[in-house]
């Protein structure tokens, strides 16, 4: 594909300014990508997503749903520069001209759905605002491994896909009320983080959607057969080009995501993509090696 001009995304930890400094770079590079806000966080930070491409079809490409998994962020922006280098370079990749294979169809990018869960996870305390007493009774003091967002609420078990099975489950393991993950919250979509990205997904035509997460290096592919036939053919795709393994969650890793919402809502393919092996927060050097493994398969994602 030759060779990029100094990277702009890089394998540093991402703090919501720091986030947003990158991406507006980005957007200055690169004239083909489209920022747009999609809602606000519960503490009013934007949620942004970016577009590249055409407008008919999108695939959707998510990350950081938890706090303690911003490493995904990272692995997103690389690929989004990526994409951007290919699509100005009309590059060939893997047999595919992205530029062009991007005419009707595009992608969109969403790389930072929790910033709020990010923020408490990275600068703990200082993030916290006037809740800062309420969250660090919630999570003992250790806001390092926080997941949910500003409320308290787990946003990947907020999404309205046969959620009150999934709430009792909580409730079965002592989960009643806001915490550091696994809360589902009052009632689906209840969170602001939820509904920005139900509400994209409802106003955009999505053909398939891909959601970040770390760490196993397995795909979730397939939620109560909803789409089953479509999407098993590419999560084996998706398998081989990444040597991740696919897998079916249980417990309370089943029901209330993203990817089981989107394939019940819209009968089509949606996968989940722990990235990495290890213990959240994955130590942020390895993004780049990370995205290394997943990068022909993200690109075979973002095409197909």
């Amino acid at each position: 594909m030759g060779e990029l001009m100094e990277r702009i995304a890089k394998s540093t930890v991402l703090d919501y300014c720091q986030y947003r400094r990158t991406v507006d770079s980005l957007c200055a590079r690169y004239g083909v990508l489209v920022p747009f806000t999609i809602g606000r966080s519960a503490a009013g930070r934007d949620i942004v997503a970016l577009r590249l491409g055409g407008r008919k079809s999108h695939s959707l490409f998510t990350a950081a749903f938890h706090g303690s998994e911003y490493i995904t962020t990272n692995v997103l922006l690389y690929l989004m520069e990526d994409m951007c280098e290919a699509v100005c370079k009309n590059s060939v990749v893997d047999r595919v001209n992205i530029a062009q294979s991007l005419t009707s169809r595009g992608i969109i990018f969403v790389p930072l759905v929790n910033p709020d869960g990010v923020e408490i996870s990275i600068h703990k305390a200082a993030a916290c605002g006037k809740n800062a007493a309420k969250i660090r009774s919630l999570c003992g003091g250790d806001f390092t491994h926080w997941n949910a967002n500003f409320r308290g609420v787990d946003i990947n078990h907020n999404f309205n896909a046969d959620w009150e099975d999934l709430r009792a489950l909580e409730k079965s393991h002592g989960i009643f009320g806001p915490a550091p993950t696994r809360y589902g919250g009052e009632r689906p979509e209840s969170e602001c983080e939820t509904r920005a990205v139900c509400e994209l997904c409802r106003n955009t035509h999505i053909s398939h959607a891909i959601a970040l997460h770390s760490q196993g290096e397995v795909i979730y592919w397939d939620y109560k057969g909803y789409c089953k036939d479509a999407a098993q053919p590419m999560a084996e795709k998706m398998a081989r080009l990444s040597d991740y393994a696919l897998d079916v969650p249980m417990g309370l890793a089943s029901g209330g995501g993203f990817k089981d919402w989107f394939q019940k809502e819209f009968r089509r393919p949606a996968f989940t993509v722990e990235i990495g092996k290890g213990k959240n927060p994955l130590p942020i050097e390895s993004a780049e090696e990370i995205y290394a493994k997943i990068r022909k398969m993200l690109f075979a994602c973002a095409t197909m």
